[in-house]
Protein backbone atom coordinates (compact mmCIF):
# COMPACT_ATOMS: atom_id res chain seq x y z
CA UNK A 1 0.00 0.00 0.00
CA UNK A 2 1.21 3.36 -0.86
CA UNK A 3 -0.57 5.25 2.18
CA UNK A 4 -1.07 4.90 5.45
CA UNK A 5 -5.25 4.97 7.11
CA UNK A 6 -6.13 4.80 10.56
CA UNK A 7 -8.85 6.02 12.30
CA UNK A 8 -7.79 5.83 16.01
CA UNK A 9 -10.41 6.85 18.10
CA UNK A 10 -9.69 7.24 21.72
CA UNK A 11 -12.26 7.88 24.69
CA UNK A 12 -9.70 9.99 27.28
CA UNK A 13 -10.23 10.63 31.01
CA UNK A 14 -8.25 12.79 33.16
CA UNK A 15 -8.98 14.63 36.50
CA UNK A 16 -7.62 17.76 38.17
CA UNK A 17 -4.98 17.09 40.98
CA UNK A 18 -6.65 15.25 44.25
CA UNK A 19 -9.95 14.90 41.90
CA UNK A 20 -10.56 18.96 43.15
CA UNK A 21 -13.23 20.99 41.73
CA UNK A 22 -11.36 23.21 39.56
CA UNK A 23 -12.84 23.57 36.20
CA UNK A 24 -15.11 26.33 36.81
CA UNK A 25 -18.26 27.82 34.57
CA UNK A 26 -15.54 30.99 34.22
CA UNK A 27 -13.05 28.99 32.38
CA UNK A 28 -15.13 25.77 31.21
CA UNK A 29 -15.77 26.76 27.71
CA UNK A 30 -12.30 28.32 27.16
CA UNK A 31 -10.97 24.82 28.44
CA UNK A 32 -12.21 22.70 25.83
CA UNK A 33 -11.88 25.10 22.98
CA UNK A 34 -8.42 24.99 23.99
CA UNK A 35 -8.06 21.64 25.00
CA UNK A 36 -9.21 21.03 20.63
CA UNK A 37 -6.56 23.50 19.69
CA UNK A 38 -3.60 21.34 21.61
CA UNK A 39 -5.55 18.30 20.17
CA UNK A 40 -5.17 20.02 16.17
CA UNK A 41 -2.04 21.44 16.76
CA UNK A 42 -1.00 17.88 17.20
CA UNK A 43 -2.73 15.82 14.63
CA UNK A 44 -5.59 14.57 16.63
CA UNK A 45 -8.73 16.02 16.61
CA UNK A 46 -10.95 16.58 19.31
CA UNK A 47 -14.60 14.93 18.42
CA UNK A 48 -16.17 15.95 21.62
CA UNK A 49 -15.08 16.94 25.31
CA UNK A 50 -17.07 17.71 27.86
CA UNK A 51 -16.83 16.87 32.18
CA UNK A 52 -17.66 17.74 35.21
CA UNK A 53 -15.60 20.11 37.86
CA UNK A 54 -13.01 17.96 38.45
CA UNK A 55 -12.61 15.82 35.73
CA UNK A 56 -12.55 15.61 31.70
CA UNK A 57 -13.99 13.30 29.05
CA UNK A 58 -12.29 13.55 25.53
CA UNK A 59 -13.03 12.15 22.34
CA UNK A 60 -10.27 12.15 19.93
CA UNK A 61 -8.98 10.96 16.93
CA UNK A 62 -5.45 10.19 17.44
CA UNK A 63 -2.55 11.23 15.23
CA UNK A 64 -0.85 7.80 13.19
CA UNK A 65 2.52 9.49 14.25
CA UNK A 66 2.23 10.05 17.88
CA UNK A 67 2.67 8.08 20.88
CA UNK A 68 -0.62 8.21 23.14
CA UNK A 69 1.24 8.85 25.99
CA UNK A 70 3.54 11.33 24.33
CA UNK A 71 0.10 13.22 23.32
CA UNK A 72 -1.42 12.96 26.92
CA UNK A 73 1.62 14.50 28.22
CA UNK A 74 1.80 17.51 25.52
CA UNK A 75 -2.56 17.98 26.19
CA UNK A 76 -1.77 18.18 29.67
CA UNK A 77 1.46 19.94 30.35
CA UNK A 78 -0.28 22.92 27.77
CA UNK A 79 -3.53 23.57 28.97
CA UNK A 80 -2.80 23.33 32.81
CA UNK A 81 0.28 26.42 32.01
CA UNK A 82 -2.99 28.26 30.06
CA UNK A 83 -5.33 27.62 32.61
CA UNK A 84 -2.92 29.04 35.15
CA UNK A 85 -2.64 32.29 33.41
CA UNK A 86 -6.40 32.93 34.05
CA UNK A 87 -6.14 34.61 37.49
CA UNK A 88 -5.45 34.25 41.16
CA UNK A 89 -7.83 31.75 41.69
CA UNK A 90 -5.88 29.03 38.91
CA UNK A 91 -2.11 29.86 39.61
CA UNK A 92 -1.66 26.51 41.31
CA UNK A 93 -3.60 24.47 38.30
CA UNK A 94 -2.55 20.76 37.90
CA UNK A 95 -3.45 17.78 36.53
CA UNK A 96 -3.86 14.12 38.04
CA UNK A 97 -0.71 12.55 36.58
CA UNK A 98 -2.57 9.48 35.09
CA UNK A 99 -5.29 9.08 32.85
CA UNK A 100 -7.34 6.54 31.27
CA UNK A 101 -7.43 5.77 27.58
CA UNK A 102 -9.95 3.12 26.09
CA UNK A 103 -10.33 2.45 22.00
CA UNK A 104 -13.91 2.74 20.83
CA UNK A 105 -14.89 1.69 17.14
CA UNK A 106 -16.78 3.89 14.82
CA UNK A 107 -20.13 2.49 16.09
CA UNK A 108 -19.86 4.14 19.38
CA UNK A 109 -19.15 7.72 18.23
CA UNK A 110 -22.25 8.74 18.27
CA UNK A 111 -22.98 7.05 21.92
CA UNK A 112 -19.85 8.29 23.11
CA UNK A 113 -20.54 12.08 21.88
CA UNK A 114 -24.30 11.82 24.13
CA UNK A 115 -22.68 10.64 26.97
CA UNK A 116 -19.77 13.09 27.08
CA UNK A 117 -22.19 15.97 26.55
CA UNK A 118 -24.70 15.13 29.68
CA UNK A 119 -22.03 14.90 31.99
CA UNK A 120 -23.07 17.43 34.39
CA UNK A 121 -26.23 15.80 34.65
CA UNK A 122 -24.26 12.26 34.95
CA UNK A 123 -22.22 13.18 38.29
CA UNK A 124 -26.10 14.35 39.74
CA UNK A 125 -25.80 10.88 41.26
CA UNK A 126 -22.56 9.62 40.30
CA UNK A 127 -19.13 10.26 41.53
CA UNK A 128 -15.64 10.64 39.48
CA UNK A 129 -14.17 7.85 41.18
CA UNK A 130 -17.68 5.45 40.39
CA UNK A 131 -17.55 6.36 37.12
CA UNK A 132 -14.09 5.47 36.37
CA UNK A 133 -14.31 2.37 37.99
CA UNK A 134 -17.17 1.34 36.02
CA UNK A 135 -15.50 1.91 33.10
CA UNK A 136 -11.79 0.02 33.72
CA UNK A 137 -14.54 -2.96 35.03
CA UNK A 138 -16.41 -2.77 31.23
CA UNK A 139 -13.00 -2.62 29.29
CA UNK A 140 -11.38 -5.25 31.52
CA UNK A 141 -8.18 -3.06 32.87
CA UNK A 142 -7.07 -4.78 36.07
CA UNK A 143 -6.20 -1.93 38.86
CA UNK A 144 -5.78 -1.98 42.17
CA UNK A 145 -8.14 0.44 44.60
CA UNK A 146 -5.41 1.00 46.87
CA UNK A 147 -3.27 2.77 43.96
CA UNK A 148 -5.65 4.01 41.68
CA UNK A 149 -6.19 7.59 43.61
CA UNK A 150 -2.39 7.91 44.73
Amino acid sequence: MAQTFTRNLLHLIFSTKDRQDLIVPAIEEDLYSYLGGICRALGSPLLAGGGAENHVHLLVSLSKNMALAEFMMNLKKDSSKWVKTKGPPHEMFMWQDGYAAFSIGESGVSDLKGYIARQREHHRTITFQEELIAFLKKYGVKYNERYIWK
